[in-house]
């Protein structure tokens, strides 16, 4: 074991030096492995599954090429969809169905398992922003009612509390509890809070607390807090101070599309957060209102049933971890060759052994109850790459010590070869799959790139009303359902990306319990209190029953694409469009390469904030890319959106001290410079993903804040 420019050779792989020590001392030790025995195989794990990864990879982009070579031979003739399924079938792209199978996970969590609710993603590098995410099990709606647009009443004067907005707060609250848990011969505003409290249904009753009642509909638990001590507790008839929700029943903690992690320093601070979560220890210091305020993770909470047993509810988010994909390599871990790890092998060993640190107990509370690791696996094509991910999960498992099946699997359905063949994706990990969702983004963009040749796109808005992407959604729920994921696993629906529109999110989002997902995405704590509102709507598990009842949608409607045959935009509507995507990639792209943030809340062109992460990057990035190849638009229309969009995004962040302005910075932006090429050089990447591109310049851009840093 010899160190050389910051690194420490283990059994031929050169680590960088810190996190060697990360793994050697933090992650192995308290868990009694041996650290030689650990590095000897995972150079051997290494060595056998990085050749098959590149493999897989290189097929990808064979498959991309016969595909680009189909559309050119058919240039200008409409799209025959036999012929075209026939042709996808003959080079592999389309596999044959599996024979009829039920999934067997066992040791599923009952988050997961038999419950339905909100789920939220959160970068792993933001400690603050993953203990709320991990805390959000729990959420006031008065507060989250009081501080949002989604009660339907006047906003709150600034000032103080606004006892009429207040007033309003409690008025809806009765109506969802008279709705929710209705009362026999009286409505909740009746009720004195002295007297017993008759519900309708007394299976609805769980529990109580000195200060607390707790009832349970469709699962999913509300605390109704009495405290006439409470400012608004004792202007209220019953002294309801709040009405708290079970919310976010899951959280993701994302190493993939929300952060900005490029070389070992990125990576070390991942590891470090997830095990600070698994441990239970991670803390954030930070400052608010001129005042130092810690955040830690919540304890369980304790209720007493009418029975008189005790009753214990975890106080947070079951937690999975999604690594990233099969494509980017990292230079935190060099193999024999001076090659660098491919990301998704690390990451899978890594967040692996360190959530052992759950199952054996070592951390202040408990992850998973059932003795599971729950990993996120996104960006996956086809059942090949599927099997590849079961294979590298079992010689994890091996590695480590776990039995087999430790490691859950989620598969994330967001390329287009794995919606095709969703069932016989499922089939490769039918004994560890927990979860499947859709994503409007990734997939959309997937969409664009795999057909980049056959023609020009439709206009990114009408993507979302075209007819694939009602088969994609459909077909996802009824697949997940026909092979057995209903009381096994999850099945989930994408992100409402617009966290201060909640009002809007509350007339929409309840549209994805009613398809039968039985959890859907959030921005933050605040809108998974409110989407909570929704599992007690919709009896997801009864709406499940009814689907898989329903006939699946077929290929061929999943396999139309969104061509903008005929189509004939006038010059504004192609500037119009042009800046749309521009905007959105531009004030993405400033604070990926500039500042290293993978997720944030950005102003549209509109002045919306949405949070973004790298799929509205792959989207926008690809659909420019395709109106190029196209001449529906040209290279000085692009360079002239993406200038004057340069613009409005400096002054959308004018507020930012550590923002860097581009506009008039054209060869000195590394960011603008990124997203030039992501845009002019969209048809070459890999399926259209923006990460090789993003960190190739982050790391130039945090090489070049190094060399400035460095004293004179």
């Amino acid at each position: 074991m010899g160190e050389m420019n910051g690194r420490i050779e283990r059994s031929g792989l050169k680590v960088d030096a810190n996190l060697a020590s990360f793994i050697d001392n933090d992650v192995l030790g308290p868990l009694g492995l041996d650290a030689g025995a650990f590095w000897q195989g995972f150079a051997a794990l290494v060595g056998h599954f990085a050749p098959v990864n590149r493999m897989l990879l290189d097929k990808r982009e064979a498959l991309q090429a016969l595909i680009d070579s189909w559309h050119h031979e058919r240039k200008g003739k409409p799209i025959d969809p036999a012929e075209y399924r026939a042709f996808l079938t003959e080079i592999g792209y389309l596999v044959a169905e599996p024979e009829d199978f039920v999934i067997g996970t066992q040791n599923v969590d009952r988050e997961i398992a038999c419950m339905a609710g909100p789920q939220l993603v959160v970068p792993v590098l933001n400690d603050r922003f993953v203990l709320n995410a991990a805390n959000a099990r729990w959420g006031s709606l008065y507060d989250a009612w009081y501080g949002t647009d989604a009660l339907d009443a006047a906003p709150a004067r600034p000032g103080g509390y606004d006892k009429e907005r207040g007033a309003a707060v409690v008025r809806a609250g009765r109506a969802f509890l008279d709705l929710t848990f209705p009362l026999d011969g009286m409505s909740w505003t009746e009720w004195d809070g002295a007297s017993s409290l008759p519900l309708c249904d007394e299976m609805q009753f769980a529990g109580t607390k000195p200060g607390g009642i707790l009832l349970c509909n469709n699962g999913m638990h509300v605390e109704i807090v009495l405290d006439r001590t409470h400012p608004v507790g004792m202007d209220d008839k019953a002294g309801i101070a709040d009405i708290v929700m079970e919310a976010a029943l899951t959280s993701i903690v994302d190493l993939e599309d929300s952060v900005a992690a490029v070389d070992a320093e990125d990576k070390l601070l991942a590891y470090r957060n997830w095990l600070g979560l698994m441990r239970g220890d991670l803390e954030a210091r930070f400052s608010k209102g001129g005042k130092t305020m810690t955040r830690a993770l919540e304890p369980d909470r304790e209720w007493t049933s009418a029975k008189g047993e005790a009753i214990t509810l975890p106080g947070r988010s079951l937690l999975f971890v999604r690594n990233v994909g099969h494509l980017m390599t990292n230079p935190a871990i060099l193999l024999q060759d001076g090659s660098e790890i491919p990301e998704g092998i690390m990451d899978a060993v890594i967040t692996s052994a360190i959530g052992m640190h759950d199952l054996k107990g070592l951390g202040r509370h408990r992850n998973s109850r059932t003795g599971s690791i729950y990993i996120v696996k996104p960006k996956m094509h086809g059942p090949e790459e599927v099997a590849f991910t079961n294979d590298l999960f079992n010689a994890v498992e091996d590695l480590l010590g776990l039995e087999r099946h430790t490691v859950k699997v989620g598969v994330m359905d967001e390329e287009r070869r794995t919606s095709a063949n969703l069932a016989a994706c499922i089939e490769k990990v039918r004994d560890r799959i927990v979860f499947i969702n859709t994503g409007f983004l990734d997939r959309t963009g997937d969409e664009i790139h795999t057909s980049m040749q056959a023609g020009a796109m439709i206009r990114k808005g009408a993507i979302k009303r075209s007819g694939w992407i009602a088969a994609y959604e459909k077909r996802n729920v009824c697949i997940g359902l026909a092979h057995g994921l209903s009381g096994k696993a999850q099945i989930g629906k994408g992100m409402w990306a617009a966290p201060d529109m909640m009002h809007d999110m509350m007339q929409q989002k309840i549209a994805h319990p009613r398809t039968g997902a039985n959890t859907a995405w959030v921005p933050s704590p605040t809108a998974a209190t409110l989407h909570a509102m929704h599992y007690h709507q919709v009896d997801v598990f009864g709406v499940q029953r009814d689907v898989a009842q329903e006939a699946t949608p077929g290929l061929d409607a999943l396999l139309a694409i969104p061509l903008a045959d005929g189509a004939n935009w006038s010059e504004e509507e192609v500037r119009e469009e042009l800046d749309n995507n521009a905007q959105g990639l531009l004030g993405y792209v400033v604070r990926w390469i500039d500042q290293g943030v993978g997720c944030s809340k950005v102003p549209d062109i509109n002045d919306i904030g949405l949070m973004e992460d790298r799929a509205t990057l792959r989207i926008s990035s690809q659909h420019m890319a395709n109106w190029l190849l196209h001449g529906v638009a040209t290279n000085e229309q692009v360079m002239d959106s993406l200038k004057r969009m340069a613009a409005k995004v400096d002054a959308q962040n004018a507020g930012d001290p550590l923002y860097e302005p581009m506009a008039g910075n054209w060869e000195e932006s590394f960011a603008f410079r990124a997203a030039c090429d992501l845009v002019f050089n969209g048809v070459e990447q890999p399926n259209g993903y923006t990460e090789p591109l993003l960190h190739a310049w982050r790391l130039k851009k945090k090489a070049a804040l190094a060399k400035v840093a460095e004293p004179a």
